[in-house]
């Protein structure tokens, strides 16, 4: 079962983004800076250890794929939902790669079903 979706939307930003930053990643922050958002970094920027839960790899494009990562901790609040990154008009403040685009990645949550738990 994948944990993780991406709009079409999204994935056009990330096609723009890895044109101009290579490989990407994605670590679903934990409140810091802007608020509990998916920060989009170049590949390996953004270090994950064994304190990080790989959710999936979401395919945008054939050969182009975008892992995303978060907390152990946060994953403890989220581990019964399934999430779908999204892009809105608007800046985020933190030091996610689509800022200077003029919009922001954001997710959007809704509760498994039974068959998915």
């Amino acid at each position: 079962m994948a944990r993780v979706a991406l709009t079409p939307e999204a994935a056009e930003v990330l096609r723009r983004l890895r044109a101009d930053h290579g490989e990407l990643m994605f670590h679903q922050s934990g409140g810091c800076c802007d608020g509990s958002a998916p920060m989009c970094y170049p590949a390996g920027e953004f270090r994950t250890g064994s304190s990080d839960v790989h959710l999936g790899d979401l395919a945008v494009d054939d050969g182009f794929e975008i892992g995303v990562w978060m907390s152990a901790a946060q994953f403890e609040y989220w581990s019964h939902t399934h999430l779908t990154i999204d892009v809105v008009p608007g800046r985020g403040s933190g030091f996610s790669l689509e800022a200077p685009l003029g919009v922001r990645f954001l997710v959007r949550s809704r509760l498994l079903d039974d068959g998915e738990l």
